[in-house]
């Protein structure tokens, strides 16, 4: 017979024949009592069937034979314990291999199963072969799974039922029957093999621990089944899931080596708990900045947001990102949009809160503000329920007093807004196919350089990204597309916007907007705004257009850049400012650069304009504005001009303006070309020494005519009597009660025709 081999050890006990020292009437441990001189058993040198062999007369209710010596169990191993055995005389009984389980400590591992399948003696002198495989895991043909605490086993039999039955016994071999479930080439190992039970209630956290030290570079196999985890868990080995894990919601799962996320959806059998184990995750350890949807499409069932996938966590800095695939809304309740609707109390002097707010438990965090004296895209950052409170991304225009106001909130695919702060978190080529059904990504309260590149915002239902505080601080948007779910819509009766901005320094470039209410509305300085191509059209004739890009702060500092407007205008705008009328000790409109843009409008009205300065207040004046080098082009239907100010609220301070360069650019089925400085010529006919010239058109935003740069003849200056005059005029500008006039003054009555460059600002 073969002696199976474990490491160096052999497995194949004692023979009967060599004597019964080493065989316990009990458990196999040392000092048990052995059956060496029982008087019910003895030594039979040769019997027929079995050769030399042991007979025993039963007479106990369960008479054990148990090998002392130690048979080593290690973990991934599977043991066959077998012998014959015959009726000789008496009663017949069971027969069963049975064991006694041990750990490092020497101790019974108690909860596992310790005996085989019962076999009864059908008859006298019948050979019957009795056996039972014991293994660490549970694996179909295991008779006894012990799992990963034991390390040994004292294999023998059990007699049980009748007692007076005399029976012989062959003896005992142990075989190492480890590739009949195993692979001889296995590149992986199976946590079953190390005890995990995966019934989703038993703790199997130990035995993937377990498994995952054995691997030593291997695959880790999850079979069938469902696995409570109960605590964070940590695999540096590859892994493959067939089964599934539960775990609760504050325990992490960090794959270090399968990283990506059909992993985790296929860990957790959903793919809404898979992202949100991933996303956990990624923002819980250090040894991945980039989590891959491997060109999966995610479908989602209800938002991502913090306390559902990272519980406690408020800050994360480092950067991370989310790449490579599709995120697709599932329909259903979850995407809701909850609507509140309460009075508040609002001080300009607190510019940031609402004070007494009713109902305030009802307000979610990250609700959307509206209401007279609101601006656009003001949004809740916090709440003090039991001080009755709101903080506000932004300041309101309308001044002190108590008001019923609207909080609307949205529901995002990606809901950061419990976080305090969230920076360097990129989505890297992802497309949010969002198809009506929810918005996109709302960020968190604080934080900076977040960016988007490569992404596709897919027809958001309200939003695409939504920034309630600072973190759009630095924001990057490059080369994305965003498609309008209200592409069939009048422009007049959209609503959605793509993307809002609270703080400075974003850089929005090389990317597509199509048919929005607004492309962005965007508070703060310093943005760049370069190469891309907002259009928001409708197919209606004579259709009305709105602001595309909506800058909500006066001195913005920021350049628009290369950018194809189509069908909308810059809307400015100070909507943001608690105390909107101009107070001398502030920037009023001023720092914005237009340059090098290619403008169209189609099919709209004579009245559209591409440039709006809205003031909110009295008193504002524009001082920095360089409008240069773009072309400006309407098709179908000729608009009067391409700039002007509305003054529902409150006009400019014409007499204030300063620094506005509007040159070199060009128009095309525009009425008025518009300049400053412009070049303005007259001829004056009958002599006089007064010349008045009116410029009511050609300055931009209809300007006063503040300052004369240079003037000369055009022709010869002659008097009454046609005789040549060479004196040099004297010039007034901002004459008559409009301050649109000039007036050339001479020495005598003259006639003749000059050039003027004329300001409708002072240059410095």
């Amino acid at each position: 017979m073969t002696i199976a081999i474990i490491g160096t050890q052999s497995l194949m006990p004692r023979a009967f024949r060599l004597g019964l020292n080493l065989w316990s009437q009990t458990d196999g441990r040392a000092g048990s009592p052995t059956w060496a001189g029982a008087a019910n058993a003895a030594i039979v040198p040769a019997d027929e069937d079995f050769g030399s062999c042991l007979e025993i007369l039963k007479q106990a209710a369960v008479t054990s034979i148990r090998y002392m010596q130690r048979t080593p169990i290690n973990p991934g191993s599977y043991l066959r314990i077998s012998t014959r055995v015959k009726a000789i005389a008496g009663n017949l009984p069971q027969v069963r291999i049975a064991a006694f389980a041990g750990n490092a400590a020497g101790n019974n591992v108690a909860g596992v199963t310790q005996t085989g399948p019962a076999v009864t003696l059908p008859g006298y002198g019948q050979v019957v072969e009795v056996s039972a495989i014991v293994g660490t895991g549970r694996r179909d043909g295991v008779d006894m799974p012990w799992g990963r605490n034991a390390t040994f086993g004292h294999f023998g039999l059990d007699l049980t039922g009748d007692n007076n039955g005399s029976i012989r016994i062959e003896s005992l071999v142990i075989e190492d029957v480890t590739a009949a479930f195993v692979p001889g080439m296995l590149d992986w190992v199976d946590v079953r093999d190390f005890g995990a039970v995966g019934d989703g209630v038993a703790n199997d956290r130990g035995a993937f621990v377990a498994a995952d030290q054995a691997a030593a570079g291997r695959q880790v196999l999850v079979p069938e089944g469902r696995y409570h985890i109960g605590s964070d868990l940590n695999i540096s080995s590859p892994i493959r899931f067939v089964g599934t894990l539960t775990m609760p919601r504050t325990a992490r799962l960090a794959l270090t080596r399968s990283f990506d996320y059909p992993t985790y959806a296929a860990a957790f059998g959903d793919e809404t708990e898979g992202m949100k184990r991933a996303l956990q995750a990624l923002l819980g350890f250090t040894d991945h900045s980039v989590l891959d949807l491997c060109g999966r499409n995610v479908h989602l069932d209800e938002p991502i947001t913090i306390s559902g996938a990272v519980p406690g966590m408020t800050s994360f800095a480092n950067r991370r990102v989310i790449a490579n695939g599709q995120i697709s809304i599932v329909p259903g309740t979850a995407w809701d949009t909850r609507v509140v609707t309460s009075a508040g109390t609002y001080d300009p002097a607190k510019s940031q809160m609402l004070t007494a707010v009713k109902n305030i438990a009802n307000i979610e965090i990250g609700a959307r503000v509206s209401g007279n004296g609101v601006g656009r895209e003001v949004y809740v950052t916090a709440k003090n329920v039991a001080a009755g409170t709101l903080t506000l991304s932004q300041p309101l225009y309308g001044g002190a007093a108590t008001r019923t106001y609207t909080f609307t909130r949205y529901r995002y695919a990606f809901d950061f807004s419990e976080m305090e702060h969230l920076s360097r978190f990129n989505f890297d080529d992802i497309e949010f196919v969002l198809e009506g059904n929810a918005s996109g990504v709302m960020l968190a309260k604080t934080g900076n350089m977040n960016c988007f590149r490569d992404c596709y915002f897919t027809r958001p239902k309200d939003r695409g990204i939504t920034s309630i505080g600072t973190a759009c601080q630095g924001m990057l948007v490059e080369r994305c597309e965003f498609l309008s779910n209200e592409m069939s819509a009048l422009a007049q009766n959209r609503s959605t916007i793509a993307l809002n901005v609270n703080n400075n320094d974003t850089k929005i470039r090389h990317s597509r907007f199509n048919r929005f209410a607004h492309f962005a509305v965007m508070n703060g300085g310093g943005h760049m705004i370069e190469g891309n191509h907002w259009f928001q059209g409708d197919n209606a004739q004579n259709g009305v257009r709105f602001g595309g890009l909506v800058l909500t702060q006066t001195n913005v500092q920021a350049t628009v850049v290369g950018n194809y407007i189509d069908n909308c205008s810059i809307e400015w705008t100070n909507e943001h400012d608690p105390f909107p009328n101009f107070e001398g000790d502030e920037y009023s409109f001023g720092g914005l650069t237009i340059t090098g843009n290619t403008f169209l409008a189609s099919n709209t009205t004579s009245g559209f304009t591409w440039l709006v300065v809205k003031p909110y207040g009295s008193g504002h004046f524009i001082h920095g504005l360089s409008v240069m080098g773009n072309v400006f082009k309407s098709l179908f239907t000729k608009i009067a001009r391409v700039e002007k100010v509305d003054t529902t609220f409150a006009g400019l301070n014409y007499q204030r303006m300063r620094n506005i360069h509007f040159q070199g650019n060009m128009f095309n089925g525009v009425n008025t070309y518009v300049a400053n400085p412009v070049d303005v010529s007259h001829t004056q006919s009958t002599a006089s020494n007064r010349w008045l010239l009116t410029v009511n058109q050609a300055l931009p935003f209809n300007g006063w005519v503040r300052n004369v740069e240079s003037i000369h003849a055009t022709s010869q200056i002659t008097n009454a009597g046609n005789t040549r005059i060479t004196e040099m005029p004297w010039v007034q500008a901002a004459v008559g009660t409009a301050r649109q006039q000039v007036a050339v003054n001479w020495g005598t009555a003259v006639r003749g025709s000059v050039r003027l460059r004329l300001r409708m600002d002072n240059p410095d």
